[in-house]
């Protein structure tokens, strides 16, 4: 069966011709000016073949100096199949099983729920089944000055949205947690590990986990947003205290070493660095997703979803496909490998843009042969710009309701103080000069002068940070016209600002 296997994964490597790559250049190249984005890095390759890996368009607007196949760009959520094959790795020395609870290394650990401290597996923390919503206290992170196993011990204050094992949350927090385990476990800390046992051993020199090595660096994309529809350079955020969940920063040249190793079933350069066993593993599904019936409308070649450890799968054209996106703050990417098809690839952009995502499709449908190939870019633009139309809608409703010459309740003096929660220690209200500023304690980019919009609510700007839209700050007001809480809401997909649920200090 395996010789089968083998044969059929060589033959359809061999299926790919010079004029498929070539007609993926040249939607790559369309891409980039269909969707704004400046530059991108891509590499596509089998298990000893690199079939493409280059570099289109510009690092940044102000240099304007050529992507290559050596730029760096930020992969984000990437990052989080690197800390599970480094515990795998574990695995495969004895030290460590994926049954193992997590208090058994980490004894101070501790979940909402007394029942899922104690039964919280490594496996759940890989598997998106805690119970979590998605995203759920990360601006716990975010930013902040908490450290690793600060943040960890927040979590016990989180509240879950579903039962233990019952749903799918995507939980960034519970990777940070995945990742102190090795520390635990060998008295090397995750980053060390990650670089001693990957990273140097898959050669990937151009790679690192910190972006303050970038300073010695060359070759850099820059992260750009989009504010009120123009393209908006932004500085490089610092994500060191989520490391395990999405610090790893390479290029299209490196990546595709990642992406050959796991091709070759853990095998580098004849150097086995994770069993075929634990590869399975690694691979193998443990929380299922729906697959609606709008998804399966959009696109009838899959059939199912579900999260494995470290790895997104679904099927394509009847293959299994493993992948993982990575969202950062100005760049998006995406990792993919089909191992029946004996192929893989990697798409690194540098502006906060879905255009990753019709890429994706273009790029399945031509190295799978799709015979009935989908135009995934014009129908996404499409898709999106009716999205937007929409979200512009929902915005002017809601300004709509906005209720003019109102006044606040209180005098400045009476809203400023300090406000707190379990989650978040202290966010403080100050006066300065005639206006409030709202400051996070722990999280300085997250700082905003409060502009009033009507009666106790005002509305924010973290001008910090132009990838999060406008919010607002409503104060509640209890007896004797004394504050007693504020909520802070910021209408975006990452961040749950109502969450903190922020009550006034004494």
């Amino acid at each position: 069966m395996l010789l089968i296997s083998l044969f059929i994964s060589l033959q359809l490597t061999a299926q790919i011709k010079p004029e498929q790559i070539s007609r993926l250049d040249s939607i790559y190249t369309k891409a980039l000016s269909d969707w704004n984005v400046p530059g991108m890095g891509i590499a596509i390759v089998s298990h000893d073949s690199i079939l493409l890996s280059k570099g289109y368009g510009i690092t940044d607007m102000t240099t304007r100096q050529a992507v290559d196949a050596n730029t760096l760009f930020a992969l984000a959520s990437n990052t989080k199949a690197f800390t599970s094959t480094s515990l795998a790795m574990l695995v495969d020395r004895g030290a460590l099983n994926w049954d193992d609870k997590v208090v058994e290394h980490l004894p101070w650990f501790a979940m909402y729920n007394p029942y899922v401290t104690a039964e919280m597996t490594v496996e759940d923390l890989l598997s998106h089944r805690s119970g979590l919503k998605t995203f759920s206290g990360d601006l716990i992170w975010y930013g902040s000055t908490y450290s690793r196993e600060e943040i960890i011990r927040k979590v016990r204050h989180l509240k879950p949205a579903y039962g233990f094992r019952e749903h799918f949350g995507y939980s960034n927090l519970l990777f940070i947690t995945a990742g102190e385990l090795i520390p635990a476990i060998t008295g090397r800390s995750w980053d060390d590990f990650v670089q001693e046992e990957l990273l140097d051993k898959l050669e990937m020199n151009r790679s690192t986990l910190h972006v303050s090595d970038l300073n010695s660096l060359d070759n850099t994309a820059q992260p750009h947003t989009y504010v009120e529809g123009n393209l908006l350079q932004i500085p490089w955020l610092d994500w060191d205290n989520m490391g395990p969940a999405g610090s790893l920063i390479s290029s299209a040249n490196d990546m595709a070493k990642w992406l050959q190793m796991n091709l070759n079933n853990g095998i580098y350069n004849g150097d086995t660095l994770v069993s075929a066993w634990q590869m399975y593993e690694l691979q193998n599904p443990r929380t299922n997703l729906a697959v609606t019936p709008g998804a399966k409308k959009m696109n009838p070649n899959i059939n199912f979803k579900s999260y494995a450890l470290g790895w997104s799968l679904m099927d394509y054209n009847g293959m299994k496909v493993i992948s993982h996106n990575g969202g950062y703050d100005g760049m998006i990417s995406q990792t993919l490998f089909i191992p029946e098809a004996d192929l893989g690839f990697v798409i690194m952009t540098n502006s906060l843009s879905s255009m990753y995502y019709p890429l994706m499709y273009h790029t399945l449908d031509e190295l799978l042969n799709v015979t009935e190939k989908t135009n995934w870019n014009d129908r996404l633009l499409t898709i999106i710009t009716k999205n937007q139309e929409k979200s512009n809608e929902e915005t002017a409703k809601w300004e709509a309701k906005r209720t003019l010459n109102t006044k606040p309740s209180l005098s400045n003096e009476a809203y400023a103080g300090y406000y707190g929660s379990t989650i978040y220690d202290t966010v403080e209200i100050k006066q300065e000069a005639k206006n409030l500023v709202i400051e996070f304690g722990r999280s300085p980019l997250l700082t905003a002068t409060l502009t009033h919009w009507q009666h106790d609510t005002y509305q924010i700007e973290f001008k910090a940070l132009p990838s999060l839209p406008k919010g607002y700050v409503t104060f509640e007001i209890g007896r004797n016209a004394t504050v007693t809480a504020m909520e802070v809401y910021v209408d975006n997909p990452d961040f749950d600002f109502t969450e903190l649920d922020l009550k006034r200090l004494p």
